[in-house]
């Protein structure tokens, strides 16, 4: 970093008008995942916008990159992707204009963070000022930044879920939360096999979303990731079921329980490993009806790639969590006998 842009960051950060941008960060770690949290951290110092908010943001705006084929995956560690027009103002005859003054007057969002003249929607320090500058306009309470999510993507269930994100990434304090378990404590009896996809007649002619896991009744289920719980409470087809979205777009969802965590309600966070509820055969019929199968978990995967939410084959991620969980054990047992 030259002298020029050294001054400017000791100049932002005692400045007690902090909204005029931020500085290119000194001696960001190479490892993407900590300079990602580095400009986070920073931003939320110099502008007040929490870094879970513009985590949620960029996770998102990276979940649904990797799953659209009208979208290209944005390398770097902001993945935030401002729409052209957007950013330079919707009457701008330069859908790429990068002159600030010029994106002002033509009402675009695009903003100079980093003080170099050039508002660049390629640089992350220019797009996570960008992004700060929208979110404040309409304050930085937690209904506030929803409110401002919502004008920034028109979207219901976008809001939802980058809000639900942020909850996520607030409780636990960071981004690392890759970690999967599978839904069944494996000292438990218990079958599957791929039925993702096979035809089911009750309530209409429809396919089955999701894997069939055979247990016995009250075989306790475990998260299978970090995540935030979405939706809690009966459904004609799934009985006693319970959705959790987690950090990568992707829904889980449990059915046909025959009772509830008691500790857990919509809004809960939860981690890998954590018990949800517990096997039964509930639904197919109003509240309370069951035993019209046999108890099993139905273990559904869903995703929302920004415009719909589609559902996907669970079975080869279950297969490599139950694949590493026994691991794990093998690890573990091999620990405790070396100790003796």
């Amino acid at each position: 970093m030259d002298n020029r842009n050294r001054i400017c960051l000791a100049v932002l950060l005692v400045c007690t008008c902090l909204l005029q941008g931020f500085p290119t960060p000194v001696n960001a770690d190479p490892n993407e995942k900590e300079e990602r949290r580095y400009l986070l951290d920073k931003v939320e110092t110099l502008t007040g916008v929490p870094w879970y908010v513009l985590a949620a943001m960029d996770q998102y705006e990276r979940n649904i990159q990797r799953v659209r084929r009208d979208l290209t995956e944005k390398k770097g560690p902001i993945a935030i992707r401002v729409p052209p027009e957007q950013w330079s103002g919707y009457t701008n005859p330069d859908p790429y204009d990068t002159v600030p003054e010029s994106i002002r007057f033509f009402g675009g969002i695009g903003r100079d963070g980093n003080r170099d003249g050039i508002a660049d929607p390629d640089d992350p320090i220019d797009v996570l000022f960008t992004v700060t500058q929208f979110l404040r306009v309409y304050g930085l309470s937690r209904d506030d930044l929803r409110n401002g999510i919502w004008h920034y993507y028109h979207h219901p269930v976008t809001v939802d879920i980058v809000s639900h994100l942020a909850d996520i990434y607030r409780h636990f304090g960071t981004t690392d939360l890759d970690r999967h378990a599978f839904p069944i404590p494996l000292r438990y009896n218990y079958t599957y096999h791929n039925t993702w996809g096979a035809r089911r007649g009750w309530g209409g002619l429809r396919i089955h979303e999701g894997s069939d896991i055979f247990a016995d009744y009250g075989t306790p289920l475990l998260s299978t990731c970090y995540g935030y719980v979405e939706l809690k409470g009966w459904n004609r087809f799934g009985g006693w079921r319970i959705g959790i979205r987690d950090t990568r777009n992707n829904y889980h969802y449990y059915a046909h329980l025959s009772r509830f965590n008691k500790q857990l309600k919509k809004g809960s966070i939860v981690q890998p490993g954590q018990i949800i509820g517990y096997v039964g055969s509930s639904g197919y019929g109003p509240p309370g009806t069951s035993g019209k199968f046999p108890p099993h978990l139905h273990y559904g995967l869903y995703k929302f790639n920004g415009r719909t939410t589609f559902s996907y084959d669970p079975y080869p991620y279950l297969k490599a969590w139950e694949r590493a969980a026994y691991k794990k054990l093998r690890e573990e047992r091999k620990a405790k006998k070396t100790k003796k």
